[in-house]
């Protein structure tokens, strides 16, 4: 099993730069992180190529942060700006050579809000397609991100179908989708011809996948018998110095 360092999470302390090496060195085949756009893309670049890992990914803008915005694509009051955040992520991607970019939804409800993120989506879509990046889209779950729009893989179905992209996919993420609908194993199954890329941390605390109430060594082996081969994403809090939180990497993979 392969497995990605999410950098949103894991050495935060770094600068993306050098939490990109930090990644190499623990022994990650690939990083993916957040929001990159406080550094400079050639510097994010040249780290790649150091360490030779792929970025599998970044996401859109969150807005305006202090007001708790978390995306701007289902907010049809927003959307000059989640153009603008859509065209940014899309430039970094492929000027770092990123593989998929997340495009956040954000707060909001109602059919308005839908028909508002699926034109987004489209023009997300339209704009990567271009240079082979994939757009995915991560429904949230109601504890973590209350109000979020996306909410349940099965809203997600609904938008891919009417987006009608192929290079649209969904973000699986374990840790999101055990807390709002759970059966992970069969939701993985019926769902792999449109996931993107899966990510995964322990439920509830979102920390180590090996404490907390899913055995993702189950999980895992069930992942690589559905011929899944590419990095799944380390999306967890480390409960102190990243380098000393992976144990797990050794008895999962």
């Amino acid at each position: 099993m392969k497995f990605s360092a999410n950098l949103g999470f894991l050495w935060t302390e770094l600068s993306l730069p050098n939490a990109i090496r930090a990644a190499g060195k623990a022994g990650f085949d690939a990083v993916e992180c957040h929001w990159p756009y406080s550094f400079p893309a050639s510097d994010v670049q040249a780290a790649l190529t150091e360490t030779g890992l792929p970025m599998l990914g970044l996401n859109t803008s969150r807005g305006d942060e202090a007001a708790g915005q978390m995306g701007l694509s289902a907010l049809p009051d927003q959307h000059p700006k989640a153009r603008e955040a859509i065209d940014q992520a899309v430039a970094y991607a492929s000027e770092i050579g990123a593989e998929s970019v997340h495009v956040m939804a954000g707060f909001a409800s109602g059919d308005a809000a839908a028909r508002c993120f699926v034109e987004n989506l489209r023009h997300a879509c339209d704009a990567a397609a271009p240079f082979g990046i994939t757009i995915l889209i991560e429904p949230l779950n109601g504890y973590d991100a209350p109000g979020y729009f996306l909410r349940t893989t099965e809203q997600a179905v609904e938008i891919l179908g009417r987006v009608a992209r192929p290079n649209l996919k969904l973000m699986f993420d374990c840790y999101h989708v055990q807390l709002v609908q759970g059966d992970l194993c069969n939701s993985l199954t019926s769902l792999l011809p449109i996931i993107g890329h899966i990510q995964f941390a322990g439920v509830p605390a979102r920390g180590r996948p090996d404490v907390g109430e899913v055995n993702y060594a189950h999980i895992f082996a069930h992942i690589a018998s559905l011929g899944w081969d590419r990095p799944l994403g380390a999306e967890y809090r480390p409960d102190g110095p990243s380098e000393l939180s992976l144990t797990w990497m050794t008895s999962l993979r």
